[in-house]
């Protein structure tokens, strides 16, 4: 077999190019610590590494939505805890306003200082978080979501709510998860509008002297209490409200429906502080499954109102305990009638603070549930390094080794070739 001086060359060089190649594509692993430089050198390792790459930068940025998402949630907690601030004092000045000892104008200022609150209040309820989004405005981030109606009063009688929303019931989302979404607002209407009046179920309220004008005792109604919320369901559907009306001098009550029916058979005699079971005894006799306390000495012909809850915004409940606080007590306006309508507006106050409690628990709740899966994210996050590492990085000892090896056959193919390529007949002849 004749072997030319060309073949000689060419496969020499070849054979010195596959041996460089091979070196430098060692060298380049090496300095990268990466085994895989190109799908070429593992086609496998190289298709499972560019999937574990995109599920571990979609975790990453699961992870970055959920710090988002803590940052946002916290300033929301940090607003709704002023808002308990504000109310917890809002409460306890209302409840000094009751001292006996107050005149006239030291309620007045009492009065001024919860229409500083419910300044405050407003100026609350359009937060923004920072970037230019509404906290309380639902899906309408650039929309200011509360603002004071000009033309309600803030003194009753009101016709009018005192502050207008203009936000919706939406709630802004991210995506903190592969299958989750977190709310990170709250909507404006859900904590400040539509809370419960009285109990949350019915409401009481004077309902003035039958002969006319305010109740002429000495009696107070608490918010009423319901044992059975079927059977209350029903009296309501089938009479509407209830009116509590005493005669006898205040000794005796009777019950009439919104129909002014009367539903006790004979009026009941009247003990105060004992409760009062709201009933019907007249045929067919029925239980509405509800009962409120009256205290004190009512007059002839005193009435209190219970009816069905409606829905009733914290700004109101400020309005109408301003409006009563602020009123002179006088022969129009009793100190029984004063006493009455703050403690109406209390149990208002009452639900709004039960109300903003439910919607603090749930804001804990997502700030813990992201505390979790921010936990989740790192470990899963740690686990596809991992992968990776496996699939991608270089086994620096076996690398050396193969490098020193790849070295001593390109330095032994150099020096044969240069010996083989000096080789010539005209030196033996």
């Amino acid at each position: 077999m004749r072997i030319s001086t060309s073949q000689i060359y060419n496969t020499g060089t070849l054979g010195l190019q596959n041996n460089q190649q091979n070196l430098f594509k060692l060298q380049n692993q090496m300095s990268s610590g990466r085994r895989v430089l190109t799908p070429e050198d593992d086609p496998v390792a190289a298709a499972q590494a560019l999937v574990v790459t995109q599920s571990k930068d979609l975790v990453g940025q699961y992870a970055e939505n959920q710090g988002n998402a803590k940052a946002q949630l916290g300033i929301l907690e940090g607003n709704l805890a002023t808002l308990s601030d504000m109310m917890l004092a809002v409460y306890e000045r209302a409840r000094d306003a009751q001292n006996k000892v107050y005149s006239d104008n030291e309620r007045r200022f009492v009065a001024q200082e919860l229409q500083d609150r419910l300044t405050e209040l407003v100026a609350l309820s359009n937060t923004d978080d920072g970037t230019g989004q509404f906290l309380f405005s639902g899906y309408q981030g650039a929309t200011r979501p509360f603002a004071i109606n000009g033309s309600g009063a803030i003194v009753p009688p009101a016709t009018q709510p005192p502050v207008n929303y203009y936000g919706d019931e939406g709630e802004r989302l991210l995506q903190v998860g592969a299958s989750r979404q977190l709310a990170t607002s709250v909507p404006g209407a859900d904590l400040f509008m539509n809370i419960r009046a009285g109990n949350g179920t019915f409401a009481t309220a004077v309902g003035g002297n039958s002969g006319g004008g305010i109740n002429q005792g000495t009696a107070l109604i608490d918010e009423g209490s319901v044992m059975n919320p079927a059977l209350w369901s029903a009296a309501v559907n089938t009479h509407s409200s209830f009116r509590i009306e005493f005669s006898a001098g205040g000794t005796q009550y009777q019950i009439y429906n919104a129909a002014n029916v009367a539903m006790l058979a004979a009026p009941a005699a009247f003990v105060p502080g004992q409760a009062i079971p709201l009933q019907k005894t007249t045929a067919p006799a029925a239980d509405f499954g509800a009962q409120v306390v009256i205290s004190g000495t009512p007059a002839n012909g005193d009435r209190f109102n219970i009816t069905p809850s409606t829905n009733q915004s914290i700004f109101k409940t400020l309005q109408n305990l301003i409006g009563a606080i602020s009123t002179p007590v006088n022969a129009t306006f009793s100190r029984t009638e004063l006493d009455n309508r703050i403690n109406a507006e209390l149990a208002n106050l009452d639900q709004a603070m039960d109300n903003l409690g439910r919607v603090r628990a749930d804001v804990g709740s997502r700030l813990k549930e992201l505390d979790f899966l921010t936990e989740g994210a790192a470990d899963l996050d740690l686990q596809y390094a991992t992968t990776l590492s496996e699939l991608q990085d270089l086994d620096y000892t076996k690398a050396i080794s193969e490098f020193t090896q790849q070295q001593i056959q390109l330095e032994a193919a150099q020096k044969t070739f240069a010996q083989v390529s000096r080789l010539s007949l005209f030196d033996i002849l």
